[in-house]
């Protein structure tokens, strides 16, 4: 039996904490076809979105996905977001939070799958990995 995972606690836990001092919290997102944002804000496959209490309406931060609704440009718009897709929890004010590994489209792998037959040599190079970057968005 697999634990669950802590990340939406963490994500919760922190954006407490920034608005409890003050602080702007702030989202990086890893943008997919899961992911309802404004695509015109997207900029290399990310969005950082301002999830404080005075920038949004109607915050929901479940276990799965965060739900709320924010303005662009004057226009009310309807956000969802996968947990697996936040990179980041940030303070706009000071940089303080937590970065996450990137997950893949699953979440977590099923440990119930068996493993397919490893390879008999290893690759010669390590495969290239992206890693997420915080982009501040004014």
């Amino acid at each position: 039996m697999s634990l669950p995972s802590t990340k939406p606690y963490l994500i919760r836990a922190i954006h407490e904490w920034c608005c409890d001092n003050g602080f702007t919290p702030y989202l990086a997102v890893s943008v997919d076809a899961r992911t309802r944002v404004p695509m015109e804000f997207v900029r290399d496959g990310q969005i950082v979105l301002n999830v404080g209490p005075d920038a949004t309406n109607r915050l929901s931060m479940g276990n799965d996905l965060i739900t709320f609704q924010a303005r662009f440009g004057g226009v009310a718009r309807d956000i969802s977001v996968p947990i697996s897709n936040v990179a980041a929890i940030y303070s706009r004010e000071n940089g303080a939070g937590m970065a996450f590994e990137p997950e893949d489209e699953a979440g977590v792998t099923d440990p119930a799958v068996e493993p397919t037959e490893p390879s008999p040599e290893p690759p010669s190079s390590p495969p290239a990995t992206t890693r997420p970057k915080l982009q501040r968005v004014k």
